[in-house]
């Protein structure tokens, strides 16, 4: 049977930040023709949010009503440096997202349960309706325990530092690579600590560490593990 007679076609991708999960999506979905959704894009957009609006970062209450007066879109644009923009009450935002300070507070943001389980839902709704690829950092254990294919990226933090100072400096923004790389070991830190939803591989995930692959050699793994199903 092939790709498009398969049942449950979704496939999950989880891992820390700056392991490739994005650019590796985004070629996946476009070698298997089906949609592309980066929910960490979403919790980058809720913090970006709170802080804008002087929200408090850890009032999960406070949190969940601001979202509620907004509008929140993820359109794929293969133009975008990603392949998608978000877009927040009609205006692009997709190039603050990454901004120090947003990423700064990501992590409390999407430690809070209630805020989490509003994009849960809207994750899922997502892929209700046809097949996804969704990267993040609990797709395979929360948000889609139940996909055909998951999969684990990683890489070293010294590349992940590497590869986290590049994209920063494409959008003009020059952060020394010890301080790209202390950034990262918290957000790994508070991920895997969280009580809700912590950063982990699901227990049928396959771990792929891609520290000396290119995208190409990902997406070729992840395809012959895919054919092995």
């Amino acid at each position: 049977m092939g790709w498009l007679g398969m049942p449950n076609r979704h496939v999950a991708i989880d891992g820390p930040s700056a392991s490739g999960k994005t650019v590796v999506s985004r070629a996946l979905a476009a070698r298997l023709g089906t949609l592309y959704l980066d929910t960490g894009a979403m919790y980058r957009a809720v913090a970006y949010l709170a802080l804008r609006n002087g929200v408090e970062l850890d009032s999960d209450t406070a949190l969940v009503e601001m979202f509620a007066r907004h509008t929140l879109s993820i359109a794929a644009d293969e133009s975008a440096p990603n392949g998608y923009r978000v877009v927040v009450d009609d205006a692009d935002v997709t190039a603050k997202l990454t901004l120090t300070d947003v990423t700064a507070a990501v992590s409390t943001v999407a430690a809070a349960p209630h805020i989490r389980a509003a994009l849960v839902d809207r994750q899922r709704a997502i892929a209700a309706v046809e097949p996804v690829v969704m990267a993040g950092r609990d797709i395979g254990t929360v948000v889609l325990p139940t996909a055909r294919y998951k999969f684990f990226l990683t890489a070293s933090l010294p590349e992940r530092a590497k590869r986290r100072r590049l994209e920063l400096l494409a959008g003009g923004i020059d952060v020394s690579g010890s301080d790209v790389a202390a950034q990262l070991a918290e957000r790994d830190r508070l991920d895997a600590g969280r009580v809700t939803s912590p950063l982990r591989a699901a227990a049928d995930a396959v771990q792929i560490d891609s520290t000396q692959l290119d995208v190409d050699g990902v997406i070729e793994r992840m395809l012959a593990q895919m054919a092995r199903r």
